[in-house]
């Protein structure tokens, strides 16, 4: 008799195409990026494939290592990676991930990016943080032209060239970011470390840096105190002649997930670095490169939540409980159409503000308006949910989900970090606030966006009326910072749903988050949702 029969389990789910995605590609086509599908489409075949899939496991089951010294005694500051993060880099490089948008003039490029950010993505996180720094860091980096000329060729060139040379010499650069210190944190105002004038136009820099991003890149983007106040500076991790920069990394961070990325505790030891901006201006010249890595946190979240959803569908469709697959249970499809309805919302709010990013690139005023306050709004919710969605999601298998091997505990880990990452709930909150209170034209824009909706729902549009309420009402406005934020990005999101999703979709998300009529859990969706049409779309 056997005893090893393997029956009523689950099929592997790779290979699958991860670009097939109803609301990814109509999202796609509708924000002006519709001519990148092909490359959308091959990207996200490549993705979901075996090739990838198994790259992504083996750069996190051997995170990068820390070489300070060589056998000889010598600093050499290095991070040493898997072989596969190089491969994983090179595909992101190879189809524009890390700076096609500031070489190409075409509407939707920005879109375009998003929606090959959000399938690559699905294969691996960890390398996506420098891919998204290097995207960052060009429009930042324009602040100071000479750099810009000289720079921004290479960083948006299509080659990764991996190795620690003169950045002139390679034929393509990654950047990254070193701002947070510990007694400042997302306080950068509280730096400490200081920027010294030298007479050859550099600066000295003198300071530890508790969060260094990508501490392997080629340059970095950091905040220092110049005689002229808090200053952004760019630094090199080789100088042009040839020597090394006197930055020390003293340790790599041991991180709850993200693990196949470096992330850094860096000392500057009289550093060199170049001015990028005014002295005194610092976060003003860096805080358009915390916008598009912003962007890119929804981007992340939205692209992990429906890789959870995908494969708690797919779990579901092949596991039998009780007599009937778990897909026909009727809790278990509440359960599934819930996160299906998260994730068509966050994929949804992601397009719109690639869209807007699109378009204030372009000098569209309106588009800039809606971004400063939708992208500081979606941030905060978006990322926020990414955490309680991927539990929800690993639960639905089970213990099968709670072993490594399913790739659902790295799914979990990873759900967290882009809530942390570039300003924590409290800190986008708070910055939507500041936003609301100083650039009114940016509340105009966001009611007019919203606005478009107004007529077809009647929840939506009692909503857009409460949301109204909220910020007519500015008493304990701080204290009650969440409530009206969270109020603000559900009310974005339907309105997208009802401008262009799914009728099913956007029906239950109205419902459920706009009226109400939902509990605490994923899996309280009221009666009466068609979650047959909403789980379709998986």
């Amino acid at each position: 008799m056997s005893t090893h029969e393997v029956f009523n389990q689950a099929v592997d789910l790779t290979p699958y195409d991860v670009s097939d995605d109803a609301s990814l590609l109509e999202g796609l086509d509708r924000a002006g990026g519709g001519w990148a599908v092909d490359e959308v489409r091959l990207l996200g075949a490549r993705a979901g494939g075996v090739e990838a899939q198994e790259w992504g496991r083996l750069v996190n089951e051997n995170p990068p290592v820390l070489k300070t010294h060589n056998r000889y005694g010598h600093r050499i500051d290095e991070v040493e990676f898997h072989p596969h993060w190089h491969d994983l880099m090179t595909v992101a490089v190879q189809h524009g991930l890390h700076a096609s948008p500031w070489t190409d003039d075409r509407v939707g490029v920005h879109v375009a990016r998003a929606a090959k950010f959000y399938v690559w993505g699905q294969a691996e996180a960890g390398h996506m943080c420098p891919i998204s720094m290097t995207y960052a860091v060009v429009p930042a980096l324009r602040h100071n032209p000479s750099l810009a000329a000289q720079y921004e060729p290479l960083l948006a060139s299509r080659e990764y060239d991996f190795g620690l040379r003169v950045p002139s010499s390679k034929r393509g650069l990654i950047a990254g970011m070193s701002m947070t210190e510990k007694q400042g944190g997302s306080d950068v105002r509280a730096n400490t470390t200081t920027a010294t004038p030298s007479s050859d136009g550099t600066y000295s820099i003198v300071g530890h840096k508790w969060f260094t991003s990508a501490p392997m890149s080629d340059m970095f983007l950091t905040l220092a105190q110049a005689p002229g106040g808090l200053s952004c500076f760019l630094l090199p991790r080789v100088l042009p002649d040839g020597t090394r920069n006197r930055m020390m990394l003293q340790r790599l961070k041991d991180k709850l997930g993200n693990k196949s990325n470096a992330s850094g505790e860096l000392e500057y030891h009289g550093a060199t670095g170049w001015l990028v901006g005014e002295e005194g201006r610092g976060v003003r010249t860096i805080i358009e490169m915390v916008n598009m890595t912003r962007l890119d946190c929804v981007i992340g979240s939205a692209a992990g939540i429906r890789n959870a959803t995908v494969r708690a569908v797919h779990h579901a469709r092949h596991r039998a409980a009780f007599g009937a697959a778990l897909v026909d249970q009727p809790l278990m499809r509440n359960v599934l159409a819930d996160l299906t309805i998260e994730s068509e919302a966050a994929t949804a709010a992601m397009t719109r503000l690639a869209q807007a990013t699109d378009g204030s690139a372009r000098g569209d005023e309106q588009e800039s308006a809606l971004r400063r306050i939708a992208l500081a709004v979606t941030k905060y919710w978006v990322c926020k949910r990414a955490p309680a969605h991927a539990a929800e999601a690993l639960e639905c298998l089970g213990g099968n989900g709670y072993v490594e091997e399913s790739g659902m505990p790295r799914l979990f880990r990873e759900s967290p970090l882009m809530s942390i990452w570039e300003g924590s709930g409290n800190v986008a909150a708070l910055d939507s606030l500041r936003a609301l209170a100083r650039q009114p034209d940016s509340v105009e824009a966001f009611f007019g966006e919203i606005g478009k909706a107004s007529g077809v729902d009647s929840r939506l549009d009692d909503a857009i009326a409460r949301v109204g309420k909220e910020l007519s009402d500015t008493s304990d406005m701080e204290y009650r910072a969440r409530r009206v934020v969270e109020l603000m990005a559900l009310t974005f999101q339907g309105a997208q749903l009802v401008m262009h999703g799914n009728s099913a979709v956007a029906d239950a998300f109205c419902a459920s988050r706009l009226d109400r009529d939902w509990g605490i859990a994923f899996g309280t969706l009221p009666t009466g949702v068609d979650t047959g049409a909403v789980l379709a779309r998986v």
